[in-house]
Formats: structure tokens, sequence, C-alpha cells
């Protein structure tokens, strides 16, 4: 049975607003799907991180440039040449420099990436059943709704930040 999150942080008093407690039941939540997550990746010799690439170019079933790779990820990765360096060492993608830009260099998948990720497709879906399968399919419509809406104001550059407050001052 779920318990409020004060209950479950093992705080003594309810937080100071509803807006703090859904943001920490956020994070909370992030946290614990994420660990689940970098367990399955784990056993393949991936990260979330790696896979999500991965993904990406197989969706889009052509090279990508690595700035591409990077607007389309889902979590902002900030050393994403290292990434694909490592990606690379695994043998599981290509890079070429392109011939009219020598700036952009594209990302291609091997075939053993596409053989790891054709192993990974049933797991996955698997642990997404596992992670978020007790609820309903409104359920899950309804909080993806408010994931997303909630999200719109995070991507707002007009929203206020604590640097922003300070500049202000």
């Amino acid at each position: 049975m779920s318990q409020p999150i004060h209950v479950e942080l093992k705080k003594r008093q309810p937080f100071e607003s509803l807006e703090q407690a859904a943001v920490i039941n956020l994070m909370r939540t992030n946290d614990r799907l994420m660990n689940r997550i970098g367990r399955l990746f784990r056993e393949f010799g991936i990260t979330a991180s790696q896979y999500n690439v991965l993904r990406i170019l197989r969706g889009e079933g052509q090279p990508l440039p690595c700035l591409e790779i990077a607007d389309r990820m889902i979590q902002v990765v900030p050393a994403m040449t290292g990434l694909l360096d490592r990606l690379e060492k695994q043998g599981l993608i290509v890079r070429k420099r392109c011939t009219e830009d020598r700036r952009v260099i594209f990302v291609d998948l091997t075939e053993n990436a596409l053989l790891l990720l054709a192993r990974l497709d049933q797991p996955v879906l698997d642990m997404h059943k596992s992670l978020v399968g007790h609820l309903t399919p409104d359920e899950l419509t309804e909080l993806s709704r408010l994931l997303e809406k909630a999200r719109a104001k995070v991507t707002d550059d007009s929203a206020p930040t604590a640097e922003r407050t300070e500049a202000a001052d």
C-alpha cells in the first residue's frame, strides 16, 4: 500500500506545500524507476543513456548527426562525445564525418547493436509493465498528461530560477 511521501521519507511533518510534495514525489519516483531500469541495462552491458542512443538510431532507420541524437535524448547527457566513444568501443555504433561539412559527424548502428536491441525489446516491455502495469489505461493516460503539463513549465525559459532571482536583486 502506498503512503504519503513525507511518511515514506520519515519526515515528521508534511511538506510545506503541495508543490513541494509533488516535486519530491517525482524525484523519488524517478530515482526508483531509474534504479530498476539501470539494473536491466547493466545485465546487457550498457547504460540507460547508451540504450537511448541506440533506440533513437534504430527508430530513425538511418545515420543521424551527433547533435540531432543529443536533442532527442530522454535525459540530457553533458558528455555526448564520451557516450558515443563508449558505444563505438563496444562495437555498437560507427561514426562518419560528413563530406559537405566536416564539423558534422554522423552516427550509425552496427549489426551488433541491432542484435542487442532485438534481445532487449521484450525485457524492456516487460520492465515497463512491471513498473506501471498496475495502473489502469485511464490512469496511465492521465499520468502522462499531467507529467507533460508539468514538464511544459519546466522547459519554459521564463520560469524563475534561483540564479535569475539573485541576478535581479
